[in-house]
């Protein structure tokens, strides 16, 4: 998504084109999870960019660093329509990719937007999908995901 965002291209066609080289390195193929999330967000992208620009104040879709809004719109496809991932978890990966990937700012922008989407998403309407399992969503391992501490600075996720 990132890749097609930067390019200006379709996120097919940077899709199409990472799978490409993926068998070109013998590198297998992408997680499928991966691809059902990647679908999410597409399918759902306009959704997801008004919510943005909506919520975002004083800050358009555009004036956003580009990995800000792939991780803002992946964070709000699981939080909207993946029941599969628990919200708290959903924000927490969002704000650890920030911090991993983006500006020193990013992150609080990031946990900002998301928990306005969470705290609007009962007032949204709308209907979680039937995605593929998030891989270790079972009982257990979403109870550790959410209990678990940051790597980066130790504090517990929301």
């Amino acid at each position: 998504m990132y890749a097609a965002d930067l390019r200006g291209v379709p996120v097919s066609e940077a899709m199409a084109a990472a799978i490409d080289l993926r068998e070109i390195q013998n590198e297998g193929s992408l997680n499928e999870y991966t691809l059902t999330l990647v679908a999410g967000v597409t399918s759902h992208q306009a959704e997801i960019d008004d919510l943005l620009s909506n919520y975002s104040l004083g800050w358009s879709l555009e004036r956003m660093p580009t990995v800000d809004r792939g991780i803002l719109r992946l964070g709000v496809y699981e939080i909207l329509w993946c029941d599969e991932t628990p919200d708290a978890v959903a924000v927490a990966e969002a704000v650890a990719l920030a911090v991993d990937l983006s500006t020193d700012e990013s992150a609080s922008f990031v946990n900002g937007l998301l928990g306005r989407v969470l705290e609007m998403k009962p007032r949204l309407g709308v209907v979680p999908e039937q995605a593929a399992k998030a891989p270790g969503s079972t009982p257990d391992a979403t109870a550790e995901a959410t209990t678990k501490t940051s790597p980066v600075d130790g504090r517990q996720p929301l």
